[in-house]
């Protein structure tokens, strides 16, 4: 009678656990789904009080209306070149950069590292003065260069791979250096290549960062054809009155390289998401 009573007891609490996710998931989900149906209304519908759910009829004229607003394809080479800079960046000199303060012993060592952890705990705000006019004076606004100057160095990813290398045993090191390597040839032949798994969280959030980075690329870029989608898609907002149904379909226009960034990389984005919490 208790064992019943005990596994009942586990069905209840595994039924109410399901139960939650599942209203989590579509809280979570909703406003998605409000995107899509607002880009098939019309301009009346989506202002409407009390709001309408579903298009009386659907409007795909929206989409069409968007590419014509903005220079998409300009838009979609911007920020991938500009994923594509800040990731190699993150990666490269992150790695180098992990490894030196992980495993090399030079002096000033801590003072450089404690930096790296200050930068962290710091806005981001509070650096786009004295990079804008660092930029200014080159003339680099309005370039590619511009986007990605932020990226060229990362404080998070350099901490992430310290942690990474921090994690393989020295033994692995000696014995490189035993067998004829020297430091760099221990770093690029023996250590990088057991911190892939480590490189490719470090990729995908770089990436998933520099895709969601609003304020740099509005103020560096003020030419639309130099813009990123996520900057671009500010320009579509009205000061006085804003075309929702045009704006959500731009929205999911610029949706399109992150969901097909995730259904390449589903592994690599759960892989670091586990990492860095481990870490």
């Amino acid at each position: 009678m208790k064992s019943s009573s005990m596994g009942q007891s586990k069905k209840t609490i595994k039924t109410l656990t399901y139960v939650f996710l599942i209203l989590g998931s579509l809280i979570m989900v909703f406003p998605f789904i409000w995107m899509i149906l607002t880009s098939l209304k019309t301009i009346e519908e989506s202002t409407q009080i009390p709001p309408t759910i579903f298009p009386q009829a659907m409007h795909w004229k929206n989409f069409k209306d968007a590419i014509a607003s903005l220079p998409f394809v300009r838009m979609y080479a911007n920020t991938i070149l500009m994923i594509f800079f800040r990731v190699i960046c993150a990666v490269l000199f992150s790695s180098m950069a992990g490894y030196a303060f992980a495993k090399l012993n030079f002096k000033g060592k801590n003072i450089l590292f404690a930096l790296v952890v200050v930068q962290q705990m710091l806005p981001s705000q509070i650096f786009i003065t004295p990079q804008y006019q660092m930029l200014a004076k080159m003339s680099l606004t309005n370039t590619i260069f511009a986007l990605v100057f932020p990226g060229l160095v990362s404080a998070f990813g350099t901490f992430f791979l310290r942690q990474a290398y921090l994690g393989i045993p020295n033994e692995i090191g000696e014995a490189a250096y035993l067998d004829g390597c020297n430091q760099w040839q221990t770093f690029y032949k023996v250590m990088f290549p057991l911190t892939t798994s480590s490189i490719a969280a470090l990729a995908v959030f770089t990436a998933v960062f520099a895709y969601s980075d609003l304020m740099w690329p509005l103020i560096v870029n003020s030419d639309l054809n130099m813009m990123t989608l996520s900057s671009g898609l500010a320009t579509l907002r009205g000061q006085f009155m804003t075309n929702y149904p045009i704006l959500m379909a731009g929205s999911l226009l610029a949706m399109l390289p992150m969901i097909i960034l995730y259904l390449f990389f589903q592994r690599q984005f759960i892989e670091g998401v586990a990492m860095t919490g481990s870490k």
